[in-house]
């Protein structure tokens, strides 16, 4: 064999080879992917939301008149018979300090009511005189008209006059006693608050008792303290009667009806706890999220249905994660949300099909938001593939990613 020969033969293998690897290099690759089985079992869709325990009725006891409220011994917890148990006691307010003008005013009131009394005094000084003369002349009229010396009008107007000076000297001892009282009225302005406190005896207290039977859930007015009527002291409600309320969006709250089970979770125990809606407030309200959003929110009321032994250890104002089972089914054809994606207006999934990807239209059901119902489209055990990128179109090889 020639130079040439051997030459065009060495060019003629390296090409061979050259080309033999571009091939390799860049024939199709299969898309690693990851898989899941179409399979059927129970499917729940539920609307959570963070949720607060509260004692159904709470009874928030307030001062009933205007006073002093003595510091409340009561603690937290503690149990309270109706009627029997005494919360609270309000006793009368020190008087309050006199400025120097009312002072002054007030020690005026006084000069003028002992002068007043003085001078009652010495009205009922005279009438007790025109008495002691009255009953002098009457007894002597009496003795001289039995000799005929005085004539019987004389003697008339002798009784007359003995009666009017007793009705005066009646008079006078009641206008002595009136200006006595107006006296101390007047003493009674001057008093200070430390002379007050020191004349009271046992505390004349108002008593304020538990309306119902349960615990102290919290004190509002511990120290003592002059309060007003009507200012909260405590709150009393029975821990054994607590309900739940949740403030769903109102958007999901017209999908909530009364009677729909309730799945509690994330309250601290380790069982589920189970409930019932008890009823959806008609009113919302306006709440700022925490991303500064303005929300319309509806309560939502969800009593336990489980004994109170499950959920004892709960309290008022505990938080709670509520579950509120919209639908529920324990036997449909279910795939995971993420395998689904638009195109071209239809839902549609790509399924595994003798190694290579197969878009298939679908039309799911009802989904939680981790897993969708399928009625038509999927069979019982085909593979599919989850978050399909844009490398997985029609027909390409797929593999299982590691």
């Amino acid at each position: 064999m020639g130079v040439a020969a051997r030459r065009s033969l060495f060019w003629g293998v390296l090409l061979l080879t050259l080309a033999v690897g571009l091939v390799f290099a860049f024939r199709p690759q299969p898309v690693p992917v990851d898989f899941a089985l179409v399979e059927r079992g129970p499917l729940i869709v539920t609307v959570s939301e963070e949720g607060e325990t509260r004692v159904r009725d709470v009874f928030v006891l307030s001062a009933p008149i205007a006073g002093r409220a003595r510091r409340i011994e009561a603690e937290v917890g503690d149990p309270v018979a109706a009627g029997r148990t005494v919360v609270a006691e309000i006793e009368p307010i020190d008087p309050a300090f006199l400025d120097v003008r009312s002072e002054a005013q007030a020690q005026a009131a006084v000069r003028t009511a002992e002068a007043a009394r003085d001078l009652a005094r010495a009205e009922l000084d005279r009438a007790q005189a025109d008495l002691v003369f009255a009953e002098a002349e009457v007894k002597r009229a009496r003795r001289l008209i039995r000799d005929d010396t005085i004539s019987q009008r004389r003697l008339d107007e002798d009784e007359r006059a003995y009666k009017t000076a007793k009705a005066n000297l009646a008079t006078a001892q009641a206008a002595l006693d009136m200006r006595g009282a107006e006296l101390e009225r007047a003493r009674a302005e001057l008093l200070s608050p430390l002379a007050a406190r020191g004349m009271k005896p046992s505390c004349p207290c108002v008593p304020v008792t538990a309306p119902v039977d349960g615990r102290v859930l919290q004190v509002i007015h511990e120290s003592e303290a002059v309060v007003s009527a009507g200012q909260p002291l405590i709150e009393i409600g029975d821990p054994e009667d607590l309900e739940i309320v949740a403030d769903l969006l109102s958007t999901e709250a017209v999908r909530v009806e009364p009677g729909q089970r309730v799945m509690i979770e994330e309250w601290g125990g380790g069982a589920v706890l189970n409930g019932r809606v008890e009823r959806v407030e008609p009113y919302g309200f306006t709440k700022v999220s925490a991303l500064g959003i303005e929300e319309q929110r509806v309560n939502v009321i969800i009593d336990f249905t489980d004994p109170p032994a499950q959920w004892r250890r709960l309290g008022h104002g505990y938080r709670v994660e509520a579950r509120i089972v919209l639908w529920e089914n324990e036997d449909v054809l279910k795939v995971p949300l993420s395998a689904l994606f638009r195109d071209a207006g239809d839902w549609t999934i790509f399924v595994e099909r003798e190694g290579r990807a197969e878009k298939r239209r679908v039309e799911p059901g009802r989904h939680n938001g981790l897993e969708s119902e399928i009625l038509e489209g999927l069979a019982v055990g085909e593979r599919i593939v989850l978050y399909p990128s844009d490398r997985v179109v029609a027909g390409v090889r797929l593999t299982a990613r590691d």
